[in-house]
C-alpha cells in the first residue's frame, strides 16, 4: 500500500506538471542575430607598413600583444585595405608594382577588400603637386595616356596573376586640379584630364571589368570644388563609376561636426547631379585626439551610409598605424606604445 501510494503521488504530480506546461507561455524565441553590412567598406590605407616593418616597427593589440599589422586592423573592425602605387618610386621602391602586390596579397589572405590608388607619378600626388614621372616628362599627350594606361594595365595584371581582385580602383590621388601636370591640369585643360581619366578608366576594365574606377577629390567639404571638378569631367565625356573624398577636419575651422555635415551635403550633391556613389577614401585626426576622432568617425559613418539611394560606400583612416615619429605623421589613429587609440573603435559596428 505504501508503494501504491508513493506511485500515486508521483503520477499526481508529473499531471500537474503537464498541466501548468500547457498553461505557461511558450519559451521565447531568441531574437535573429544583427545583419552586418559587409558591403560598406570600412577601410585603411595602410600603403607604409612594409616599409615601417622593414625599419623595425611593431604593432601590439590593446593588450600588448604582438600582432601582424593587416591582421590586426581586421580585428579592429576594418574590412577594406587601400595601398597607393608609384611608378618608379626610388630605391628600394616602396609602393612599385612588387611591393603593391605583396601588400595586396597579404589583404587578400585576410579576406579583405581592396582599394588600388594610382597616383601616376613615381612619389606623392596631391593637390599641390602632380608631377610626371621621370619616364614620362618628354612624351606627347598621346604617349603620355598610352603609358598612362601601359602603367595601370601592368599593374593590375600583377595582381591579377596573384589571384588578387580589386573592388575599386582609383585613377589619380586627390586630382583637384587634374593630374600629370601640365598636360592634365583641370583648370587650363578640362578635356585633358577627363582623356587621362578615361584612358586609366578603359585601362581597369580591361583587366578587372567588375572593378568600379573612381575619381579622388580633397576637401569633401568643399561642393564648389566638386561641383567644378566632377561637373567639369562629366561635361567632357570622362568615364568613371565613383567618387572618392579625404576629409581631415583640421582644415575647417568650425570643427569636425562642421566638416561632417558639409561633407554630407556634398554627398547628397554629387549622388543626386551626377548619379554616383560615392567614398570618404581618407581621415585623420590628431593620434592624441582620441575621443573626439572617435566621435568623428562614428558620426561620418553613419553620414554615410544616410547618403541618399544609398550611394555612400565606405569610409577609411589614412595610415592609421603610423606612430612615434614615423615621418613625422601625427594624424594616425596608433599611441606611441604601438596600440590601437579608441578611434579605430568607431569601425567595430
Amino acid at each position: 500500500m505504501y508503494k501504491l501510494s508513493n506511485w500515486l503521488l508521483c503520477l499526481f504530480a508529473l499531471a500537474a506538471l503537464v498541466a501548468c506546461g500547457k498553461d505557461s507561455p511558450a519559451t521565447p524565441t531568441p531574437p535573429p542575430p544583427p545583419v552586418i553590412d559587409t558591403s560598406f567598406a570600412k577601410g585603411a590605407d595602410v600603403s607604409w607598413i612594409t616599409e615601417m616593418e622593414a625599419a623595425g616597427v611593431k604593432f601590439y593589440s590593446s593588450n600588448g600583444t604582438q600582432t601582424e599589422g593587416m591582421a590586426l586592423m581586421k580585428s579592429l573592425g576594418i574590412n577594406t585595405i587601400r595601398l597607393r602605387v608609384w611608378v618608379n618610386p626610388a630605391s628600394p621602391g616602396w609602393n612599385n608594382t612588387a611591393d603593391v602586390v605583396a601588400k595586396a596579397v597579404r589583404a587578400k589572405n585576410l579576406g579583405m577588400k581592396l582599394l588600388i590608388n594610382f597616383h601616376y607619378s613615381d612619389s606623392w600626388a596631391d593637390p599641390g603637386k602632380q608631377t610626371k614621372p621621370a619616364a614620362w616628362a618628354a612624351l606627347n599627350f598621346t604617349d603620355l595616356k598610352a603609358a598612362l594606361a601601359t602603367h595601370t594595365t601592368e599593374v593590375l595584371t600583377a595582381l591579377k596573376a596573384a589571384g588578387v581582385t580589386p573592388e575599386w580602383v582609383q585613377v589619380g590621388n586627390e586630382t583637384n586640379d587634374g593630374m600629370l601636370w601640365p598636360d592634365g591640369r583641370a583648370s587650363t585643360n578640362m578635356n585633358n584630364y577627363a582623356q587621362l581619366v578615361t584612358a586609366g578608366y578603359d585601362a581597369v576594365k580591361a583587366v578587372f571589368a567588375n572593378a568600379k574606377v573612381m575619381v579622388h577629390v580633397s576637401n569633401g567639404w568643399d561642393n564648389g570644388l566638386f561641383r567644378w571638378n566632377i561637373g567639369g569631367l562629366v561635361g567632357a565625356g570622362a568615364k568613371f563609376d565613383l567618387i572618392g573624398m579625404s576629409l581631415y577636419p583640421q582644415f575647417v575651422a568650425a570643427g569636425w561636426a562642421t566638416a561632417n555635415q558639409q561633407c554630407l551635403a556634398n554627398m547628397n550633391d554629387m549622388a543626386t547631379l551626377y548619379n554616383k556613389e560615392v567614398m570618404v577614401v581618407e581621415v585623420g585626426m590628431p593620434w592624441d585626439d582620441a575621443a573626439n576622432c572617435k566621435a568623428f568617425i562614428a558620426d561620418l559613418i553613419a553620414k554615410t551610409k544616410s547618403v541618399t539611394g544609398k550611394k555612400g560606400k565606405g569610409v577609411m583612416y589614412w595610415e592609421p598605424q603610423s606612430y612615434g615619429s614615423w615621418k613625422g605623421y601625427t594624424l594616425g589613429a596608433f599611441d606611441n606604445s604601438g596600440k590601437p587609440t579608441v578611434a579605430l573603435d568607431a569601425f567595430k559596428n
